[in-house]
């Protein structure tokens, strides 16, 4: 069942607010190593039409070990909108991230995305290495020319006016059908999800829909991930050359039965990433950390602790993953 984690509205230069999601001290005696003890910070960055509750369970196995946080990105979750639709744009949103770290003064951070938050990250961490220790990125949303048929939809929806007119229609249905749908899209078995989160994320839905603004958000994020996508490979923005850019340690976690980003895109990230542990997780889809959120923690620890430790992330492949070149997943030659 989904934990409930504290959350605070930060003000941050430039007027803009967004809501952060935090993990509360433990209280149990000795979980956090006795005195003295520092935990790392730890920021997880969500996808298109999530929100910082795609990383309750995540957070709540490292919560004894990093001190972490999951921001709701402009529009989405308790976070209001950008003044403009220009303020959904991946460049916008890691300017946001950006100026999220810098304001809690708690860089450098190990950095987390999921799917567009993912994206996200890895712009931040390629044009602000400073502020990152180590990247992690799970079904991360970057460009790929084979588009999967879920993904069809979302120019489309990016159109002005013309996007926000099919969402609102959309938006009729009932909210347990919706979340039903976005859950089959997202889940390897959406059968799995507890009763109770699926409550909190129907009871989520219906309160989005009272704003005025829910449609406008999901159209933005469709808008700026078709931008990315239909992005030139040559182009200084392009986020594989991006990626290239990263110093940091990476960790990008696949699933091997994403609807949404494509398995197979593992073998690029281990070759585009001059420092990358690539997996491929079985029987999951497009939210690993929702799906097996204990399995992902225990991964990214072990990247945190190899960082400590000055290893390189792609000299380890362990545990049941399929690395990148296994399984058929080699490396793709282009996007």
């Amino acid at each position: 069942m989904t934990p409930h984690w504290p959350r605070e509205l930060i003000a941050l230069p430039g007027g803009e607010r967004v809501s952060v999601a935090f993990t509360a001290l433990p209280d149990e005696p000795g979980i956090a190593a006795g005195p003295g003890f520092v935990k790392d910070p730890l920021l997880c960055v969500h996808g298109m039409a999530g929100a910082a509750t795609n990383w309750a369970e995540f957070m709540a196995e490292l919560a004894g070990e990093f001190d972490c946080d999951a921001v709701d990105l402009p529009g989405c979750g308790w976070s209001p909108p950008p003044a403009t639709m220009a303020g959904y744009s991946a460049a916008a949103l890691a300017g946001t991230v950006i100026k999220l770290i810098e304001h809690r003064r708690r860089g450098p951070v190990h950095l987390v995305g999921n799917s567009m938050g993912g994206l996200v990250s890895v712009r931040v961490a390629a044009t602000r290495p400073d502020l990152v220790r180590t990247l992690t990125l799970i079904s991360p949303a970057l460009p790929d020319r084979a588009i999967r048929r879920p993904v069809v939809q979302f120019p489309l929806m990016g159109l002005p006016k013309v996007g926000e007119w099919l969402l609102r229609r959309v938006g009729r249905y009932p909210a347990e059908a919706r979340v039903r749908g976005v859950m089959g899209v997202c889940f390897y078995d959406p059968g799995t999800v507890h009763p109770e989160s699926f409550r909190q994320a129907v009871a989520e839905m219906e309160r989005r829909d009272t704003l005025g603004y829910a449609s406008a958000s999901l159209a933005g994020a469709a808008r700026a991930l078709t931008a990315e996508y239909l992005r030139p490979r040559w182009a200084a923005g392009n986020a594989w050359r991006l990626a290239r850019r990263v110093r940091c340690p990476v960790l990008a976690i696949y699933g091997s039965h994403d609807q949404l980003v494509r398995p197979m895109m593992a073998g690029r990230a281990a070759r585009e990433f001059r420092d990358c542990r690539v997996m491929v997780l079985p029987c999951t889809g497009h939210v690993a950390q929702m799906e097996h959120p204990v399995r992902v923690a225990g991964e990214f620890r072990e990247l945190a602790r190899a960082m400590q430790g000055g290893s390189q992330a792609a000299a380890r492949v362990a545990g049941q993953g399929m690395p990148a070149g296994s399984a058929g997943f080699e490396p793709l030659t282009e996007t």
